[in-house]
């Protein structure tokens, strides 16, 4: 912690004017109204050397405790005076609230105070001791990572004090003036508050990067610990116990105790495999033509590639920061994906500078595992990614994502590619726009797919591929990304034997369907199959629906996720209908699927729709509805609200139950 952490409270709090009265719900109606912004500034003004697990926790104890504790009292606010909605936040901020602005400066309060250093002579703050509540055990918390802006920002505020830190994220995240940060700043006992704001214009981030999700504590990844180091430590301190037990046992025996030697193991005995997993030296390097050659196509065959590959300290740090990544270190892992050290010499598939960072992409025949660290300052702010990719083929190992942040993303294609291109999914007839891409196989910045509400576009990478041998032709992809290190495979047709994605009859379904990719990102999705299985008309001659069923795959095997959708004429995006986790529904062991919807017509009345894979011939609905219908669609109608189940037999007289 700098000198100008320990300066934070050697001026007293002064009240810089006349403050308003805030008494307790108030205040607690304030705090609930915006906590998410208020642990978010806390989070942000905590030292980051207390590891961003720590630094979450931290960040909602010190706001849960923002009120006082007798809720009876009234409580004289020590507020700046307000000039207008500036003074307790910008736009869409919470205005001249003045309960805010009083649970604002106690939150700001506490964290400046937990980076203050203990004394030996004075007892400690209650902020600069651990929180009691909340605690998680046997997991990791913290914000989902960003892209290498976000680093370099996090690497910029580290090195700030926490007074300086606290004006910048009032004047970024509040949008105050300097004279409010000022006026703030000596309310919560800074002593210099103008050193603090000349300190603060040293950050050349912009303050939009402070809404990213990076510093978002509200919304959180949960990860394991190194669960073999806690193994370890458990049984170290099995051991430690039982030979203190041993040891007092044998001081207590008269005589010399054991004698020298025997058959004890000696204290340290080395790990040759461990060793040499941290050697860039040692590290796999695959010839530039070994894919044509081999009988594998996928991540194995990958050629090390990237301008750095031959940077023996950046790989050496990328193999340690792997092997024990510190407190510091952002880590990251899809669904299902250990995060442990490497079991052996890894291969290097990429070492090179993409955009502000240094990325390393490294591949252990399990896993892909992403370095990254900003080019000024090797090492600090490093963010370490995993993804599990065994049983990867020709195609699911396309691309890889090198680098991420303000939207945009960029790809590490296979060596296969031949061109890429840049497809929006909910423009079908615009042709795909080539996509640039370097030398060494990345590509130019592409608009990431995480989409607003209004969904305007989706980007997909359009892979061209060349045949690994002469006896197959060249080859068209889609994919794009869902948030994860290897973008998602998108194919169209029956699950039994998915198609890609090419002819004008796939793509005008994936224009309808494409919004959704959002509800199975961050799930360790290997393909995404849309498969439009009926048609039905309409009752009242209000057209022709179409049902769909996308069913999305993960790389784990567990954790599919199945959608229905009921696409209705005139409508650009597809209602989702019903919803499965784990079913093997409109999947290759089980390619069929019965789903249902609640239906107004355009003159006002509710029917009942439901409709079926080709191989179910009959359809039965009870409870809120009855009827019945021959084939694989069935129309009743019903009253607003109602409740009804859906039966449906196939030819042999099975069953076929709803999805849910």
């Amino acid at each position: 912690m700098s000198s100008s952490d320990a300066a934070t409270r050697t001026a007293p709090a002064s009240s810089p004017g006349p403050a308003p009265v805030v008494d307790v719900e108030q205040a607690e109606a304030a705090l609930v109204e915006h906590y998410p912004r208020l642990v978010r500034l806390g989070y942000l003004v905590l030292p980051p050397s207390l590891g961003r697990n720590r630094r979450v926790l931290t960040a909602h104890w010190l706001t849960q405790r923002a009120l006082p504790r007798a809720r009876a009292t009234v409580e004289r606010a020590m507020i700046p005076p307000q000039r207008g909605a500036s003074g307790s936040g910008g736009p869409g901020g919470p205005g001249g609230d003045p309960g805010y602005g009083y649970v604002r400066l106690r939150v700001l309060r506490s964290a400046l105070e937990a980076g203050l250093p203990l004394r030996r002579r004075a007892w400690p703050r209650r902020a600069q001791l651990p929180p009691l509540l909340p605690q998680v055990w046997g997991l990791r918390l913290f914000p989902r990572s960003g892209g290498a802006d976000e680093l370099a920002l996090d690497q910029q505020l580290t090195a700030l004090s926490g007074p300086a830190r606290a004006a910048y994220v009032l004047r970024g995240l509040e949008r105050l003036p300097d004279a409010e940060v000022r006026r703030i700043l000596e309310g919560v006992g800074v002593a210099d508050p103008h050193a603090a704001l000349a300190e603060a214009d040293g950050v050349t981030a912009p303050y939009e990067l402070l809404d990213s999700p990076e510093f978002d504590p509200c919304s959180l990844q949960a990860r394991p610990p190194d669960l073999m180091r806690r193994r370890q430590h458990g049984r170290a301190a099995l051991a430690a116990a039982a030979a203190a037990l041993v040891c007092g046992t044998l001081l207590a025996l008269p005589g010399d105790g054991l004698a020298p030697g025997g058959g004890a193991a000696p204290a340290y005995a080395r790990n040759p495999a461990a060793e040499a997993a941290l050697d860039p030296a040692r590290l796999t390097r695959v010839g530039a033509d070994e894919w044509r050659r081999s009988a594998r196509t996928d991540f194995s065959v990958w050629p090390a590639r990237g301008a750095l590959t031959g940077d023996r300290e950046l790989l050496g740090r990328a193999l340690a920061v792997w092997a024990r990544p510190g407190p510091t270190v952002q880590v990251s892992a899809t669904p299902g994906t250990p995060s442990g050290a490497p079991p052996g010499p890894a291969q290097l598939l990429y070492a090179g500078e993409v955009g502000r960072a240094r990325v390393v992409v490294l591949h252990d025949g399990l896993r892909l595992v992403r370095y990254a660290e900003p080019r000024s300052g090797a090492g600090g702010g490093a963010a370490l990614d995993f993804a599990r990719v065994d049983g990867a083929a020709q195609s699911t190992s396309g691309a890889v994502v090198v680098g991420r942040g303000k939207g945009e993303v960029r790809y590490l294609t296979a060596p296969w590619v031949r061109t890429v291109a840049v497809r929006d999914l909910r423009r079908p007839t615009s042709p795909a726009r080539e996509l640039r891409r370097a030398a060494d196989g990345v590509t130019a910045p592409l608009t990431a797919v995480a989409q607003s509400d209004a969904c305007t576009e989706v980007a997909a990478l359009e892979l061209h591929e060349e045949a690994p041998s002469s006896t197959r032709g060249p080859t068209t992809r889609l994919v794009t990304d869902l948030g994860e290190l290897t973008p998602a495979h998108l194919t169209s047709g029956r699950p039994e034997a998915p198609g890609e994605v090419n002819g004008k009859a796939a793509l005008t379904s994936w224009a309808r369907t494409a919004c959704l990719l959002g509800t199975v990102s961050s799930n360790g999705v290997r393909e995404v199959n849309s498969w439009p299985y009926a048609a039905q008309r309409l009752p009242e001659g209000n057209g022709t629906a179409t049902w769909v069923c996308t069913r999305a795959e993960t790389w784990r095997g567990a954790g599919s996720r199945t959608l229905a959708q009921f696409q209705a004429p005139g409508k650009e995006t597809g209602a989702i209908a019903a919803r499965a986790q784990d079913s093997p529904a409109c999947g290759a062991r089980e390619p069929r699927v019965l789903a249902g919807v609640l239906w107004k017509s355009r003159a006002g009345n509710w029917h009942l729709l439901a409709a079926g894979s080709k191989d179910v011939t009959s359809i039965a609905v009870t409870g809120g509805a009855k009827g019945t219908a021959r084939g694989n669609v069935l129309t009743t109608p019903v009253r607003k609200g109602a409740r009804a189940r859906l039966t449906g037999l196939v030819a042999d007289g099975t069953k076929v139950s709803a999805l849910r």
